[in-house]
């Protein structure tokens, strides 16, 4: 039987297997750093275990999501995951390769494209040794530029890329994301408490928009007590956040 994880009582969860990775806070903050409206069709590339879909649907119940995802194993647990939340009759996952994402979607069909990628460059540190894994977190099987293309291709003209990576590529991230014709227009830092370095890059890119880049006060994830800050309190819906019972 699965082991289910919960983001608060009564909220999404997402059954965990040997093998794939846990809930991770990278997909829960990119979820909330996306401006998603009513009706808006949505893609996520390299959706792994379903996360990023569950979460938009559950935000936005007029939303329709599409995942793309190249492991088998991965795609079946996200099609279980939008299946347990109720979510499987306006989602749906299609097992492929995002390097071929023009036999699997329509061009400039989706307002929305979301991916959290792998971060790190082939043969570039730590390599995993479980194969999910490594694809996951290394560009075993997409390179940043072949990211970027995809959303291109997807995109509609004004449609946004959202994406979560790590802060030491942000230039190789800028110069694919206008080489595909997509213009980085907001960026905020995650940090893990305050006076920190950041960890991570939250981004949007805009297809075909001018130039101008907002930079956004960085989500700090502890206070100096190191405590949950009351941001991410509010976004995992904790402290005074908390789904109030009965």
């Amino acid at each position: 039987m699965d082991a289910f994880d919960e983001l608060w009582p009564g909220g999404p969860r997402f059954a965990q297997q040997d093998g794939s990775f846990r809930l991770s806070t990278d997909s829960v903050l990119l979820a909330d750093f996306t401006r998603l409206k009513k009706g808006a069709r949505v893609l996520d590339l390299g959706c792994g275990a379903g996360v990023l879909p569950v979460l938009l649907a559950a935000r936005e119940e007029t939303a329709s999501i599409t995942g793309v995802e190249i492991q088998p194993a991965c795609a079946a647990l996200a099609r279980h995951n939008l299946a347990e939340n109720g979510f499987d009759g306006r989602c749906a996952v299609l097992d492929g390769d995002l390097r071929e994402l023009r036999t699997l979607v329509p061009a400039e069909g989706f307002d929305l494209v979301v991916s959290n990628p792998p971060y790190f460059a082939a043969g570039t540190g730590y390599s995993a040794p479980a194969a999910s894994r490594a694809t996951a977190r290394e560009e075993k099987s997409c390179t940043l530029p072949d990211l970027c293309a995809a959303a291109k291709w997807a995109l509609r003209w004004g449609g946004s890329f959202f994406l979560v990576h790590r802060p030491e590529r942000l230039s190789e991230l800028f110069c694919a994301l206008t080489a595909a014709g997509i213009e980085p227009k907001r960026l905020r830092e995650i940090v893990a408490a305050p006076g920190r370095a950041p960890s991570l890059v939250l981004v949007e890119g805009r297809r075909g928009s001018g130039k101008g880049l907002a930079i956004e006060a960085p989500l700090v994830l502890t206070d100096s007590a190191g405590a949950d800050s009351a941001e991410v309190q509010k976004i995992y819906r904790r402290g005074p956040y908390a789904p109030r019972k009965g």
